[in-house]
């Protein structure tokens, strides 16, 4: 009994210095991550005081750049923000890229063994030692089970969500530092953009979650009878939270105009297939795809929509989705009361608001808003200019009577954005508010225990 007390005693002084060792670690690399990001944004910044006078908003997206995942994942949620944020810095970081140059495929193979616990080629029959994406949070490889299914292997990057997890934890500091000497920043909650953005990137460092996420889509298929569409389905015993093993896909982007021509003659119908799937999802799942931009969805050699990558999603309540939707309308049609109640539906604010008075500031730019088209609203190329400056002036409205709009507006508009480039390239007289093939609303009126008033 004594004897093994004395062992039981030495497992867990073992483990409890394990914990130690590993604290004094990520500490160590958390304050070496604080100092090269001081040591980056002093060298950019003096660079600019020695005379090196580029405009401020490029020079920030070359700093954002140099720091890498964490900080081109902001720069590249400010680029599809331009209800939040001024016109210059979205142009610029339009920029800005998520291209990183490759792992060596010796790391590749040590995650993978580490994770699975097994030799590489005792789980797979074969890996392509090139990889076929590399990105900030993680790279991809094609390989074959030893049931000859082919898949692709998503490989997390060394130490990636240390890094994010350190880098928030200084601009969370940052912003609120900004936010005490700038009161007048705070109804713009700088700090809580950067707690919902670490949300979401943390998330997609969990690639258990998602392939919870793939799990989730592919039965709301099935539920909603849709055939037309699939996401890959994960191969869970091959899954880790830093290792994802799924379905491979084969097709072309739906943005491919000349290759997607020899997979369907109806390339309009394929992206209505595509749009009504994402609406629906936005009621009848547990979350919306909120990154589709042209690599993320595909259409397949069997003719059927894929959407893949499901690192990051949003979810939306059914008050703000119609809130969404009445602002649109309202932009179009120039209704200020209707804008004014929209904007509050889908704001986040702990204050009551005075919708009157919230209708009297919008009216100021009543000249404005009787020449813009809703559709505008969700174009990339045309009108932009006047839209964004238009969509931030309405958010800074929003701001003064205490209005913060959460982040799955940004989320949405983003999505939006990316829908109008496949409309412009696949279906050009398409209108997404008023052809009758686009159902938005539907989903609205099927929720789960609401009765369908058609």
């Amino acid at each position: 009994m004594a004897k093994q007390t004395v062992i039981n005693d030495a497992r867990s002084n073992l483990a409890r210095e394990r914990q130690g060792l590993a604290l004094a670690r990520n500490t160590a690399r958390g304050a070496l991550r604080v100092a090269e990001t001081v040591g980056v944004v002093g060298r950019h910044g003096l660079g600019w005081l020695l005379g090196d006078r580029d405009k401020l908003p490029a020079r920030l997206r070359r700093t954002c750049e140099s720091l890498g995942a964490t900080y081109i994942k902001l720069g590249q949620f400010i680029a599809s923000s331009p209800s939040l944020f001024p016109e210059e810095y979205v142009t610029e970081f339009q920029q800005c890229l998520d291209r990183t140059p490759p792992l060596p495929f010796r790391y590749v193979r040590e995650t993978v063994e580490a994770e699975l616990g097994q030799p590489l080629e005792t789980l797979f029959e074969w890996v392509d030692t090139q990889a076929l994406a590399s990105a900030s949070i993680a790279q991809v490889h094609a390989a074959r089970l030893k049931n000859g299914a082919e898949v692709v292997i998503k490989v997390q990057r060394p130490g990636v969500r240390n890094v994010l997890l350190t880098d928030f934890n200084f601009l969370y500091f940052s912003a609120r530092v900004v936010e005490s000497l700038a009161p007048g920043l705070s109804r713009a909650a700088l700090s809580g953009v950067i707690e919902e953005l670490q949300a979401g990137m943390l998330e997609e460092c969990d690639f258990l979650q998602e392939a919870r996420n793939l799990d989730q889509f592919n039965e709301f298929l099935t539920a909603s009878g849709n055939s037309r569409v699939v996401a890959p389905r994960p191969v869970h015993s091959h899954t880790t939270a830093r290792v994802l093993t799924m379905e491979r896909f084969h097709g072309v982007p739906l943005t491919d105009l000349e290759v997607l021509r020899r997979y369907t003659d109806d390339p309009a119908g394929t992206l209505i297939t595509a749009l009504n799937t994402w609406f629906s999802s936005l009621m009848l799942c547990d979350f919306f795809h909120a990154d589709v931009h042209a690599g993320n969805l595909m259409l397949l050699e069997d003719g059927r929509v894929g959407f893949i990558d499901f690192g990051m999603v949003g979810r939306i309540r059914k008050e703000t989705w119609e809130g969404m939707m009445a602002f649109f309308d309202a932009i179009g049609s120039g209704d200020v009361q209707a804008m004014a109640r929209a904007m509050a539906m889908v704001g986040m604010t702990r204050e009551e608001v005075d919708v009157e008075a919230l209708a009297r500031d919008i009216a100021g730019l009543q000249h404005r808003l009787t020449d813009v088209d809703a559709t505008a609203l969700v174009q990339a190329d045309r009108n932009s200019r006047e839209v964004n400056q238009l969509l931030g002036e309405l958010v800074r409205i929003g701001e003064s009577h205490g209005i913060r709009f959460p982040r799955e507006f940004a989320l949405l508009l983003k999505q939006f954005l990316y829908f109008d480039r496949y409309v412009q390239v696949l279906a050009p007289e398409l209108d997404m508010f008023n052809d009758g093939r686009v159902d938005m609303f539907g989903a609205l009126d099927q929720m789960p225990g609401e009765p369908d008033p058609r």
